[in-house]
């Protein structure tokens, strides 16, 4: 088990990405903290989760990203329980793809609290804790659009734009503390959103793939688990795409 004790936080955990990354966490023996914008979605996801791995720990918070003070308050519960916090997934956030011109600022900064300040406060909060043991850490939900863009919703790429740049600054300023930041890319990835697409838009997106299918949230969920274990020791500051594409 490569995850063996590690205690981990994964915000955005009870659905898609998320949830595939606490089941796979869970599978390689971490003990594990999804975090949820409300309670009943927590409980839900940790109930399903119990039942179907009856050995593992694992429990639910929903503090709100967006305010440092909730944060910290949930993850201090969490490190004073626990003993430590080894491992933080970033993953909650929010998609968008509404053009620039209907744009406006309430919708700029719901994108930005949750996608940018959300990965700030989770960090934070993550960090005090990591620094007492000079070990930790943190990943990164980025995006393919952080590096080819999108023709609407500019919102999103340039959070991920952000969340990237997050990445790369914080591995340089903590690397001499033990604590390794990475983060991870996922391309067109099958989740619950997706499947609602009609087939006839999935074909042409299928179509451009070299690999010819679309991502699984296993897929991107086995990407953390292997930035997360000891076996990307000598990995930080990186951004790693997994988007089957053959890219140069």
């Amino acid at each position: 088990m490569r995850l063996k004790n590690k205690v981990a936080i994964v915000t955005g955990g009870s659905r898609g990405i998320g949830f595939a990354t606490v089941e796979a966490f869970l599978r390689e023996g971490a003990k594990v903290v999804l975090c949820a914008s409300r309670q009943e979605t927590a409980d839900k996801a940790v109930t399903t989760l119990r039942e179907k791995y009856p050995n593992a720990v694992v429990e639910g918070i929903w503090p709100n990203l967006s305010d440092a003070a909730d944060v910290k308050k949930a993850f201090d519960e969490v490190g004073n329980k626990y003993g430590t916090i080894d491992i933080l997934v970033n993953n909650a956030g929010v998609s968008e793809k509404t053009p620039f011109v209907d744009y406006t600022e309430e919708l700029f900064d719901k994108v930005m609290d949750l996608n940018v300040k959300g990965v700030y406060t989770a960090s934070k909060a993550a960090v005090d804790w990591m620094l007492k043991a000079n070990s930790g850490v943190i990943l990164s939900t980025s995006s393919m659009v952080s590096r080819d863009a999108q023709p609407s919703g500019f919102t999103y790429p340039t959070s991920k734009f952000a969340v990237n740049g997050f990445t790369l600054s914080l591995a340089r300023e903590l690397a001499p503390k033990g604590i390794r930041v990475n983060a991870v890319g996922p391309g067109i990835t099958e989740t619950d959103m997706m499947k609602a697409v009609p087939k006839e838009m999935i074909e042409p997106l299928i179509a451009r793939i070299p690999l010819g299918r679309l991502g699984q949230p296993e897929d991107i969920a086995n990407a953390f688990v292997f930035l997360a274990s000891e076996e990307a020791s000598y990995i930080t500051g990186q951004i790693l795409y997994v988007d089957g594409l053959a890219r140069t």
